[in-house]
């Protein structure tokens, strides 16, 4: 609890230990575990990330969280960052994960193992503290046909939710005809799925077409592969078939949804001819009506889109431990209030996640 308020953490990372995959890898895929440079057959299992960057992140993490960086970021030291953060609960998310399960060439089999391995591994580190650590489990999109089967297993560790990235896959959209039965599924579980980019995973993802910065790429890539991921999930008529449905959109801010819900309700206007079989209301209808999106306490136009979008549909995570935000827990909350009301804040810091993610 934080100045008064209990919070779930919607969106938190581990950093896996490179020598994890090895221990948990299956005996046959043990030879293909990622070295502790993270390649994979000699290969970097991420695309156009500079070494001056990986190690001006390396120095941010280190100066930032030295107790978890001795402990290697284990779950007690997890436990403890979330604790001092006043956060109740922590969904977590994977760090490397993102782009070891986000490699276009990875032959399906392979990807398998990877994330058998990762899920296995979570479940163990969660024990630590089944109440404050839950698990999101990462689904192998490189094989539909295994997709229902490991978001069985996950289920049966009590998860409440999976992870997909927004990026096409082997050139299939989020929409593709084979994840079918997965969604079904999703729903009739009632697992959340969240959809996460990991800029610099080696799918086609906007931005890197064209540049080279993290300014740049960081920039493009996590607001326009929501904005697609969205769009394909409305386009390709997931929502509307699956109406109890729960996604979550992390890690890009809300800032893009205005715009875009508007856009598509205006291409709507003119082009519902076009896609009627697949959808049958406005889109920003489809967002409101089981959709879901990761606030950021420092977006200047917070009550804007509050207003626009309502309270049910947003959440807050604190990207733990990642880089990319500087203010505090504290801070963030703080910024929260004083711009928002208490039933708002509360709503934003626990009532929506909990909804979300099946805690109620």
């Amino acid at each position: 609890m934080l100045k008064g308020y209990q919070i779930i953490d919607a969106d938190s990372h581990v950093l896996e230990p490179h020598d994890m995959w090895e221990k948990y890898l299956e005996p046959a895929f043990k030879n293909h575990a990622p070295s502790a440079d993270l390649k994979v057959g000699g290969e970097e299992i991420f695309y156009k990330l500079s070494a001056e960057y990986r190690s001006k992140v390396a120095t941010h993490v280190k100066r930032s969280h030295p107790m978890s960086t001795l402990s290697r970021f284990d779950a007690e030291s997890q436990v403890r960052g979330i604790k001092q953060m006043g956060i109740d609960i922590s969904f977590l998310y994977p760090g490397t994960g993102l782009w070891l399960f986000a490699i276009d060439s990875m032959s399906p089999i392979l990807a398998g193992a990877f994330i058998r391995a990762y899920n296995n591994w979570l479940r163990d580190f969660c024990s630590y503290d089944p109440q404050i650590l839950r698990g999101v489990g990462a689904i192998n999109i490189h094989a539909p046909e295994k997709m229902v089967s490991e978001l069985h297993r996950v289920a049966e560790f009590g998860w409440k939710a999976v992870v997909l990235p927004p990026n096409p896959v082997k050139g299939r959209l989020l929409s593709d005809p084979s994840y079918e039965p997965f969604w079904t599924e999703c729903e009739r579980l009632k697992i959340a799925v969240s959809i996460h980019e990991g800029t610099y995973c080696r799918l086609p993802t906007t931005g890197t077409d064209r540049f080279n910065t993290h300014f740049a790429i960081h920039a493009c890539s996590h607001p326009m592969e929501q904005m697609m991921a969205l769009l394909a999930l409305i386009e390709g008529g997931v929502l509307e078939r699956h109406p109890k449905l729960r996604v979550g959109f992390l890690e890009a801010g809300c800032g893009w949804l205005p715009y875009w819900l508007w856009r598509l309700d205006e291409e709507y206007k003119q082009l519902a001819w076009e896609v009627a079989d697949n959808v049958k209301m406005k889109p920003s209808e489809y967002f409101r009506r089981q959709c879901f999106v990761a606030i950021e306490p420092e977006e200047p136009y917070l009550e804007q889109i509050i207003q626009y979008i309502g309270l049910d549909n947003l959440l807050f995570g604190s990207d733990y431990p990642h880089v990319d935000h500087d203010l505090s827990m504290s801070e963030k909350t703080v910024a929260l209030q004083e711009r928002l009301s208490k039933k708002t804040v509360q709503k934003l810091l626990w009532d929506n996640p909990a909804r979300f993610y099946g805690l109620e």
